[in-house]
């Protein structure tokens, strides 16, 4: 299995399969509206912008699992997101990271896709993996890590 196996619904109702983004560097990244960290999507939508002509993407999937930081609809998440920070990267409808009901997607990222230094459980919203052109981990950042800290893993990447 690979990245590109999953199937998503993006955050305006459509289907769409994770080949579409193969050859692509891609950040995912779940996230909240309502978090400590939610000033991040500023430095997320900087870093896609930054990115985007290198063929880099930032892939955001609401997750309501953390003290339901994300209680708002799809269309709710959407008006947020496009309103308080002008976000152009996609977004995918709002999807479980943690738990009994976990989506396919994070079951893969935090079995590390087959590389054990990039497992473990998601411990909160803005959780970050780096996926390279190949659809390999190749990085893995915590909440706290704000994406200007690892701009030169993304820089590699891209290159």
């Amino acid at each position: 299995m690979t990245i590109y196996d999953f199937q998503l619904t993006t955050i305006d109702g459509w289907n769409k399969s994770m080949e579409d983004f193969k050859g692509k560097v891609l950040l995912l990244v779940n996230t909240a509206s309502k978090c400590g960290f939610t000033p991040q999507y500023d430095g997320l939508q900087k870093i896609f912008e930054e990115f985007k002509d290198k063929d880099f993407v930032v892939l955001g999937f609401p997750s309501n699992d953390f003290l339901g930081q994300e209680p708002g609809s799809d269309e709710d998440i959407k008006a947020f997101c496009s309103t308080n920070f002008g976000i152009t990267f996609p977004l995918f409808s709002k999807i479980h990271v943690k738990g009994k009901d976990i989506h396919p997607l994070y079951e893969f990222l935090t079995s590390g896709g087959g590389k054990k230094e990039f497992s473990g459980k998601v411990k909160w919203n803005f959780t970050k993996f780096l996926i390279n052109r190949e659809g390999e981990i190749i990085g893995r950042f915590e909440p706290k890590e704000e994406p200007e800290t690892f701009r030169s893993a993304i820089e590699e990447a891209v290159m």
